[in-house]
């Protein structure tokens, strides 16, 4: 999303609760000049990515033994 320096002025607090959703790109004169970002939203795609990629019938412990013996 991209929204005016202007627009974040009038509407701070909408755009701090976007934020944990999305990143917003805030211009000022058509240019980007700053990114609104949650801080953790890395963590988050990193985890959702690691959903299913371990099988349901696999216990943690065999799956770092197998990940071990892989390295």
């Amino acid at each position: 999303m991209s929204i005016t320096a202007t627009e974040l002025k009038n509407n701070l607090s909408k755009y701090l609760l976007l934020a944990s959703k999305e990143d917003i790109y805030i211009t000022q004169y058509g240019k980007v000049i700053a990114k609104l970002t949650n801080p953790f939203q890395d963590r988050l795609n990193i985890a959702e990515s690691l959903f299913g990629s371990v099988p349901a019938t696999m216990t943690l412990e065999e799956a770092m033994e197998e990940r071990l013996g892989k390295i």
